[in-house]
């Protein structure tokens, strides 16, 4: 009995020998399965849930938040600012196309200040419509880039015409022996073509860097229209990219500005160097419409900027009237208030009304 004993001893060794080397062979093994099956809690279910990606292709804009029950009776003030803006760009462009007296520098700047003013009330009409007056808020993504480009394009081209504008009110008033010779028709065009092209190149990486970011859940937008920041904001993937290159655009459309202050600095002091109080009022009127357009402009771009950075904790609503009043009342007001300052655009704008009434 003991010498069989003695014989299985060997065996029983070697069998624990093998079984000591497989636990160290398939130790991470066992230590995943064993995190698995500990992983069958709620807790990990979860975490498993919210780590998946689902592609987004649509995305979803907003109206008035908290006021929805409302939105029919919101889009007619809204329509009604749209009818106006449309009407009163197509207005100054149609004078100043059909009257001679007209062919000047400054009003072809002016026609190209319609011009833009015009797309951008085109590029956000069809999602605010859609929003409010068919209940309509589901957007392509494509479609969302593609809405954004036109919307960022035109603002950028906004900001460049007014800057151009500057620059033409100083040299009229700093320089008008030469201000005609200087600003030929030839050279004003080369300039239109010039800021057309500004415009297209500093926005048209927009839509390429949105696209290559990763949008997993979420898809609700601010507002009833695409803007960068606010699609870029949805991503679930790194967008250092979009917020540096969105930066400097911004810093663009800031230079802009700030090369405005410094013509208008320029015209002060060459309207204080002007002898006769008389000649420096009216060189200072001729400034009055487009000081408005620059304030109403660039007002509500620096209030939305800071809006979208600093003021979190500020109601969604607040946010989307900010947004609205960038995108709907420079396009409105500026005709207006073209029309109301600039004594050649009134007469003729009254010409041709009393005209068809006649």
């Amino acid at each position: 009995m003991q010498s069989l004993i003695y014989q299985q001893k060997p065996l029983v060794a070697d069998k624990l020998n093998h079984l000591c080397h497989f636990m160290l062979n398939h130790t991470a093994s066992l230590k995943s399965a064993l995190q698995s099956i500990h992983c069958l809690g709620p807790h990990c279910i979860m975490s498993i849930i919210n780590t998946s990606q689902v592609e987004v292709t649509t995305f979803f804009l907003v109206g008035m938040p908290g006021l929805e029950y409302a939105h029919i009776w919101i889009s007619i003030p809204i329509c009604s600012v749209y009818v106006v803006a449309l009407l009163g760009n197509c207005t100054i462009l149609f004078v100043i196309k059909t009257e001679p007296s007209l062919h000047e520098p400054m009003y072809y700047f002016l026609s190209m200040l319609a011009l833009s003013d015009l797309g951008l009330s085109l590029s956000s009409l069809p999602t605010m419509l859609r929003v409010f007056l068919f209940n309509g808020p589901g957007i392509s993504a494509n479609a969302c880039f593609a809405q954004e480009f036109f919307i960022h394009g035109f603002t950028v081209l906004e900001s460049s015409v007014l800057l151009i504008m500057s620059f033409d009110r100083f040299l009229a008033i700093h320089n008008p022996l030469r201000y005609s010779s200087i600003l030929s028709t030839v050279r004003v065009a080369k300039i239109g073509i010039g800021l057309s092209f500004r415009s297209i190149l500093l926005v048209l990486p927009f839509p390429f860097t949105l696209r290559r970011l990763q949008y997993c859940q979420k898809n609700q937008l601010s507002h009833s229209y695409c803007l960068h920041q606010d699609v870029m904001k949805l991503a679930c993937s790194d967008n250092k990219i979009n917020v540096i290159y969105g930066f400097f655009v911004a810093l663009c459309v800031m230079v802009d500005f700030m090369l405005i202050a410094v013509s208008y600095f320029l015209i002060l002091k060459t309207v204080l160097g002007i002898a006769s109080q008389k000649e420096q009022l009216k060189a200072l009127n001729t400034c009055v419409s487009h000081i408005c357009a620059v304030i109403i402009f660039y007002l509500a771009i620096i209030t939305l900027s800071i809006v979208h950075r600093f003021a979190q904790h500020l109601s969604p609503l607040f946010k989307v009237l900010m947004a609205n009043v960038l995108y709907l009342v420079p396009p409105l007001m500026n005709p207006i208030v073209y029309c109301i300052k600039t004594r050649q655009i009134r007469v003729r704008v009254l010409a041709k009304l009393c005209q068809k009434q006649i």
